[in-house]
């Protein structure tokens, strides 16, 4: 075996025996390539952990190296990690060797989200920019740059990557720099629009803390200015996007996508805000559970999943028309709705169930009355005390109700049901997944795989 295979170098790294690469050492190199040795596999986590199959570390060319998100590979059962749609050892080398002997050099791989991230300063400069040129004064543009950085970068960035990887997808190669700073400043857009969203909703639910941090409007000095602030957020889509594709024929597609995906998500907010359940009486659930599905749709699904998929598609010049008649957008959003109401419905679950640090917010949904999977499903198996003791305590501002409702929240056995309906809607979807067909536009394909990766995203996650 190669010495780069040895123990020294392969169990420090993630502690792997030599047994778990049964089929390296008797696999020959090509000849007509450099000697490749990687020193650890990518891996992309899955559900089922079946041995390593070894040979699949080898690759046959030297483009089998480049890193690519959302390729495959079972890990060995000695590795036990919760369920993650990053690779593995990201940061780590990929050693090459020419026929010399002597290493090729290379640069370590970057995460992508340090990548996404690498392009704030450029995002925030412009924006500075076009700021300072509307001479005002020095306090003004210093209050912008705070507001700026305090409430878009600092999230997990799902919505902004899921669109700089959809269009990597799509065209199926690394993206270029201009490419890629192309992508990014929509996937921006998106980050801007959910700032947007999660300023005024904070202040709407009087809430503490978002993101392991104070509310921005419970910083010091800001409070109802954040009204004006996040008004300011969203103007930053329109600013971006003219600035970098006016001049492109699709420009007004972008611009009415982000309008309406705006629209629709306020619409959401509305219903959910108007049908909370009074303090006196939860008997106003009863139509609350008509109109859940409605709020997760309009409030949820359209922003957070088909609006970064149909960014990605219309970049990539994906064709509302295809040769089986099928409308590729049409498509997506079959999918994207029922994946955004999994989702909606995973965070009513965790707002009652994780702990704030997990969180990085306090949970307000019971004290706010708010119409959530949660108190439907209770209201649905409790027994008639239960439902007095939901009646009299849901909805209140005080924590002794809280934990009231929490407990019967617990005896009716929430978590449990919520485990079931997310083993059913992850089958489901799956097999929508499969059935989705794919498109070919100018110089990218319209690839199923961007909705599973989608929901390899959201399945199982804590927070």
């Amino acid at each position: 075996m190669d010495a780069a295979l040895s123990n020294s170098v392969l169990k420090p790294v993630l502690g792997w025996p030599l047994a778990a690469y049964p089929r390296i050492a008797s696999r020959p190199l090509p000849s007509r390539h450099p000697a490749v040795i990687p020193i650890v596999p990518k891996v992309y986590i899955i559900d089922e952990y079946p041995p390593l199959r070894g040979s699949q570390m080898l690759p046959d060319a030297h483009h089998d190296l480049i890193p690519r998100r959302h390729i495959s590979m079972h890990a060995p059962p000695q590795l036990k990690l919760a369920r993650t749609v990053s690779f593995l050892t990201d940061s780590l080398h990929t050693t090459l060797r020419e026929p010399n002997g002597h290493p090729v050099k290379t640069k370590p791989a970057q995460s992508s989200r340090q990548r996404f991230l690498d392009t704030w300063p450029i995002i925030r400069g412009e924006l500075l920019e076009a700021f300072a040129a509307q001479g005002l004064p020095a306090k003004a543009l210093e209050w912008y740059k705070n507001s700026l950085d305090y409430n878009v970068p600092g999230g997990k960035l799902n919505r902004g990557l899921s669109v700089v990887d959809s269009v990597e997808l799509f065209k199926g190669r690394r993206l270029t720099d201009a490419e890629y700073l192309e992508a990014s400043v929509l996937g921006w857009g998106v980050e801007f629009l959910q700032s947007y969203f999660l300023v005024t909703d904070d202040l709407m639910d009087s809430s503490h803390t978002r993101r392991g941090q104070p509310c921005w409007y419970r910083v010091p000095h800001v409070g109802l200015l954040a009204v004006n602030d996040a008004g300011m957020l969203r103007s930053c889509i329109f600013i971006l996007v003219r600035k970098h594709f006016r001049h492109m024929p699709f420009y007004a597609d972008l611009l009415e996508l982000f309008d309406e995906m705006s629209y629709k998500t306020e619409i959401g907010q509305l219903v959910d805000l108007i049908t909370a359940p009074e303090a006196t009486s939860i008997s106003t659930a009863s139509p609350c559970r008509s109109t859940y599905e409605t709020i997760i749709k309009f409030k949820t699904a359209y922003y957070s999943f088909y609006l970064p998929i149909a960014l990605a598609m219309t970049l990539c010049r994906i064709p509302h028309t295809s040769d089986t008649g099928a409308d590729p957008y049409a498509s997506a959003l079959s999918v994207l709705l029922p994946l955004g109401a999994y989702f909606q419905i995973q965070d009513d679950v965790l707002d009652v169930t994780a702990p704030p640090e997990v969180l990085g917010k306090v949970g307000t949904d019971i004290v706010d009355g708010k119409c959530s999977w949660c108190v439907n499903t209770a209201l649905a198996h409790c027994t008639p005390a239960q439902r007095t003791v939901l009646e009299e305590n849901y909805g209140r501002k005080d924590a002794a109700c809280e934990a009231r409702v929490k407990d019967v929240f617990r005896a009716v056995g929430i978590e449990e049901r919520y485990a079931a309906y997310e083993r059913d809607v992850y089958a489901r979807l799956k097999s929508m997944i499969a059935g989705v067909p794919e498109v070919r536009g100018e110089d990218a394909v319209f690839r199923r795989e961007a909705l599973s990766v989608f929901l390899e995203k959201i399945h199982g996650r804590s927070k």
